[in-house]
């Protein structure tokens, strides 16, 4: 087998601290949702993928159990956020090798008001091999996330001779797209002044709105054979046509944007394209990881949606929105659907196979036949996995 069938997604709507139910409930809402989708019971699900970074080890089957205590395998993934891809990746690859016929990938999180920090203060952090790259690019302190991408967003500002505008703009754009999605955590519009005007975070430019809000909330997918989708009646007719993971090399210590993944989304996004015999070009819409706007602005090129240095180009003619080349966010993205971390990956996926099927609603993305998803986690891994029909 080359590809497996996406059979069911699911996602509750993400919520702020606070406002969210136990991880647990979640994750089972969401894993029911999934089955409901897919016509399937869940004994069907020979194994599952459960993933998290705030929690105990052994979540997921807390989670599982609320669905079905089937005794079947269950592995807990923690590859900081791109570990909900990290979990479809393992997924398709337990259905590729022929081990089961059904995989289930979920995610889930229940985060804490303020920025990223760690929760492990008496030992080594992966974060310490950013440290030489941030201090050699005179990045000012603060948490690590707003630390690295705010020196990536410097970075490609000085490189290109662009100013914040660009990022305030995708911005702008992400919550746009939002206000069609009844997922999403924001629902009011937003101008791209109103970006630059918002409060400062980091090194004075890095606004509050441009970087995604703490979340809460779950997502799952189940992946399955061909033969499995015939026999089982799936209606299903989304595929993972090709997908690829890719971690750190030397290369990503070169300076601030390699060190937040670009190095990495190059690398997994070019195997895809090989895999798939395809040209970026022929994407229709893609769910990319913009935890904050310059990320978004530093993937363009990363997945060679344009030059070296374009993306403020590319910005210009909208060719990031509907009517343009392509409609990149069509959830609004991390920025305003929202980042529990755990869900991310799956809730892109969820996002994707909607549009792939038709089923996006006001937001639908017209003839969509191949889509794109981009997830990557500091420390670090990206996975990108490309969707058709």
């Amino acid at each position: 087998m080359t590809t497996v069938r996406v059979a069911g997604v699911g996602m509750i709507p993400f919520c702020k601290p606070g406002k969210h139910e136990p991880y647990r409930a979640m994750a089972a809402k969401a894993i029911k949702l999934a089955l409901t989708d897919a016509g399937l019971d869940a004994k069907s699900i020979g194994q599952a993928y459960g993933a998290y970074i705030y929690g105990d080890s052994t979540c997921a089957q807390h989670a599982f159990y609320d669905v079905i205590q089937s005794g079947i395998p269950i592995i807990n993934v923690n590859n900081n956020c791109s570990s909900g891809s990290t979990a479809l990746f393992l997924a398709r690859q337990a259905v590729l090798s022929g081990q089961v016929d059904c995989a289930l990938a979920f995610g889930f999180e229940e985060m804490q008001p303020g920025a990223l920090g760690s929760h492990w203060t008496d030992r080594e952090s992966p974060f310490e091999r950013i440290e030489p790259v941030l201090k050699q690019f005179n990045a000012p302190q603060g948490p690590i996330a707003l630390r690295a991408f705010g020196a990536a967003g410097r970075h490609y500002m000085d490189k290109y001779h662009v100013g914040a505008d660009i990022f305030a703009k995708v911005a702008e754009k992400s919550r746009r797209h939002a206000l069609q999605n009844p997922y999403s955590m924001f629902s009011t519009p937003l101008t791209y002044q109103q970006v630059l005007d918002d409060k400062l975070i980091y090194d004075n430019y890095l606004t509050r709105l441009m970087a995604c809000p703490p979340t809460c909330g779950a997502a799952a997918t189940i992946v399955c054979s061909e033969q499995f989708a015939r026999q089982n009646g799936i209606t299903s007719k989304v595929k993972i046509i090709a997908q690829a993971m890719a971690t750190d090399t030397e290369q990503s210590w070169q300076d601030p944007i390699f060190a937040v993944g670009k190095g990495m989304s190059q690398q997994a996004a070019q195997r895809v394209y090989d895999d798939a015999g395809i040209d970026p070009n022929d994407i229709d819409v893609i769910e990319l990881h913009d935890c904050f706007t310059p990320n978004e602005v530093i993937t363009y090129e990363a997945l060679g949606l344009c030059p070296e240095g374009g993306a403020a180009e590319l910005i210009a003619n909208g060719d990031n929105t509907y009517g343009g080349k392509f409609v990149i966010g069509a959830s609004g993205g991390l920025m305003s659907k929202g980042h529990p971390i755990g869900a991310t990956g799956l809730a892109q996926c969820t996002e994707l196979t909607w549009h792939l099927r038709g089923q996006a609603g006001n937001r639908q993305v017209d003839n969509a036949t191949l889509a794109l998803q981009h997830n990557v986690g500091l420390g670090g891994a990206v996975v990108v996995t490309l969707y058709g029909v």
